[in-house]
């Protein structure tokens, strides 16, 4: 069976311009681009095993979604990251996802909440030898158990935009601060707890937009040091 560039079956992955625009955008996400990195279509065809084509198509997807600019006389580049952008998603994620998670809470079973504890404990073990990327993608799978049972369409719309726009942003707060990982695991299971007990929605709602507060806040100190 032949592989792709992702490593997924050629069958299961689409076009070879999806391929192209899933390995560049991965690329971009991990940090492998960082921001300023020069997108040279032939070298990255090259690197894929396909033709200029499609991974133009795939740039152009990836500057429609600001993860790429294109400058006259310099080409495609790899986008810079906009730190007032990264403040304004995390308030918003802030209350859009505390109120969702407080709405899910009535309908999280045990099964669930279950799910959210090895997501945790992997985090955790994540701790020991630190990967930032890793850490943050779990980070997203817990809060995905939390809030996906939302059953207004309208704020779990909203969370997801939130989620998508910190990925467009690759933002990986926890390498910026990885000591805010260690108190955001700790976190994470304080607010199962509440769930757990059946607190009340306010108590709920107030914890989880605290949490994503002080990570923010975390940013923000580290930040301002520099």
């Amino acid at each position: 069976m032949t592989e792709t560039v992702t490593g997924l079956p050629a069958a299961s992955a689409g076009s070879k311009s999806e391929q192209a625009y899933q390995a560049v955008k991965a690329r971009i996400i991990e940090g492998t681009y960082t921001p300023g990195y020069r997108l040279v279509l032939g070298s990255i065809a090259k690197d894929l095993g396909f033709s200029v084509v499609p991974v133009r198509e795939a740039i152009r997807r990836l500057e429609a979604e600001g993860l790429v600019t294109f400058e006259r006389n310099v080409g495609a580049t790899v986008a810079g990251i906009d730190p007032t952008e990264y403040l304004y998603t995390m308030q918003t994620l802030s209350i859009v996802e505390g109120a969702a998670t407080a709405l899910s809470a009535p309908l999280i079973d045990p099964a669930a909440i279950a799910r959210a504890r090895v997501v945790n404990a992997e985090m955790r073990e994540c701790l020991e030898h630190f990967d930032p990327v890793r850490f943050t993608a779990l980070n997203q799978d817990f809060h995905s158990v939390l809030f996906e049972h939302c059953p207004n369409p309208h704020i779990l719309d909203l969370v997801h935009r939130g989620w998508n726009r910190l990925a467009a942003l690759r933002s990986s707060t926890f390498r910026f601060v990885p000591g805010r990982a260690h108190d955001s695991v700790d976190e994470h299971e304080a607010l199962l707890q509440l769930i757990e007990s059946g607190a009340d929605a306010d108590a709920i709602e107030k914890a989880a937009r605290l949490h994503r507060s002080a990570t923010l806040d975390a940013y923000l100190a580290q930040a301002k040091n520099l």
